[in-house]
């Protein structure tokens, strides 16, 4: 008996320290944890870039910090991030992930406790104000804004002097009076003037944004198609081009660059991130200058500045979302030495107004004829109108994508847009 209550306590106490051991690994895991940050982005060029360069600045100060930068294609982010958190585990996932501000409102909203709050991380006033609508929800500051997708026409001064042109006139116009440029620097050189990718109807997103319009209403749910005049003139001017015969199609991302690179396309509406793959083409330089992008011919609310793309940082609520949050803040939140290092070193432009002041932000750049660029593109972005993408930008698009087609071959402007208007309202809940 005696030998069996012995054997007992023995066991009691081989388990008691194995629990202590069990804890105690738990706590030295939380303590490794809070002291690694692990961060999800796409493009090597760009994203990644950028966050070497805040990782830098940030271990600078905080050597017992280690920052895991890992690269993922945009979609396969998505991807991951819909399997993890509509599993409700968050095994695997990062401290911090970048999201495209057309896709942040369906995570925000479909998973409402899985993203830590940054209200008090950064100022948002400091921010381009457009950002900060995709990027919250009830007043919450959930996603740390960071490059401008603002936009601007990229044009070949060259091809325009052959036609008659300056950069001069190019500033301010309308997307009609575009067209009528176009045509005559296609009957001079023979160029075409814009490159279009029928499955990307980004154009129509710079349209829309441009007179404070969307593909949804203002709760960002429910699709508003057709009664929007905004979205209305974009198909129309997107015809106008097309019968204007100065379009040259493109399939992909490879095709877009080359029709500019190759000299073959005169000009190119887009997001200021298209800048490296301009300048790619060492011997154009001199031969470009960018100016305003044009603004819908009939709208009196569509204003000469819009946006493209753009995204912005998020922390995850899983441990060491403190830390991951505090590396934000004193980084791509606050710092404005970093963010000329962006645009020096990258070409990036970010949406910290601060920043704007700064020697990088005011320098001319020889590619565009001494053009100062980011300085340009920066008194854009206090332009843009701030709308809500909310929660079906593409789901939206793919209607739209095919409806455009229908039209381009001879239905009618109201029809296609009473039935795109009726396809969404099936399709999106």
């Amino acid at each position: 008996m005696k030998k069996i209550i012995v054997l007992l306590l023995v066991s009691i106490m081989i388990l008691s320290a194995c629990s202590s051991a069990t804890n105690n690994d738990n706590n030295a895991g939380e303590t490794a944890e809070t002291s690694k940050i692990t961060i999800w982005a796409w493009d090597p060029n760009f994203n990644i870039k950028a966050l070497n360069l805040a990782k830098d600045a940030y271990t600078a100060d905080n050597a017992d910090v280690t920052i895991d930068i890992i690269e993922n294609a945009q979609n396969d982010i998505v991807q991951k991030l819909n399997t993890g958190l509509s599993s409700g585990t968050t095994k695997g996932l990062p401290n911090i992930v970048l999201i495209e501000d057309y896709r942040a409102q369906s995570f925000l909203q479909a998973y409402p406790d899985a993203f830590y709050p940054l209200t008090d991380t950064f100022k948002a006033a400091d921010f381009a104000e457009y950002k900060i609508g995709p990027t919250s929800v009830d007043g919450q500051n959930f996603g740390l804004p960071f490059d401008s997708g603002v936009t601007g026409l990229y044009v070949r001064t060259d091809y325009l002097e052959q036609a008659g042109y300056s950069i001069e006139d190019m500033q301010n116009i309308t997307w009609d009076q575009y067209i009528e440029i176009g045509k005559a620097v296609k009957e001079k050189t023979g160029k075409d003037w814009i490159s279009l990718d029928p499955n990307d109807l980004g154009i129509l997103r710079m349209m829309a944004q441009s007179a404070g319009s969307w593909y949804l209403k203002e709760d960002g749910k429910t699709a508003d198609l057709s009664g929007n005049a905004a979205l209305k003139e974009a198909f129309e001017t997107y015809k106008k081009l097309m019968d204007a015969n100065v379009v040259k199609i493109h399939a992909d991302w490879s095709q877009f660059v080359a029709n500019y690179n190759s000299g073959d396309v005169a000009s190119v509406p887009t997001g200021n991130w298209f800048t490296p793959s301009i300048t790619a083409a060492a011997d154009q330089s001199g031969k470009w200058a960018i100016a305003p992008l044009p603004k819908l011919t009939n709208n009196p609310a569509s204003v000469n500045a819009s946006n493209l793309g753009g995204s912005s940082w998020y922390v995850l609520n899983v441990p060491g979302k403190e830390k991951a949050a505090e590396f934000l803040g004193a980084t791509l939140g606050s710092n404005v030495e970093l963010y000329q290092k962006l645009v020096m070193e990258i070409g990036a432009i970010g949406t910290y107004k601060p920043a704007a002041e700064g020697e990088a932000y005011n320098a001319a750049n020889p590619f565009f004829g001494g053009q100062k660029i980011v300085s340009d593109f920066a008194s854009w972005t206090a332009e843009i109108p701030n709308v809500n993408y909310g929660m079906h930008t593409y789901a939206v698009e793919d209607i739209l994508i095919v409806e455009m087609q229908n039209y381009l071959n001879g239905k009618s402007i109201d029809q296609v847009m009473t039935d795109a208007q009726k396809q969404a309202d099936s399709q999106i809940k």
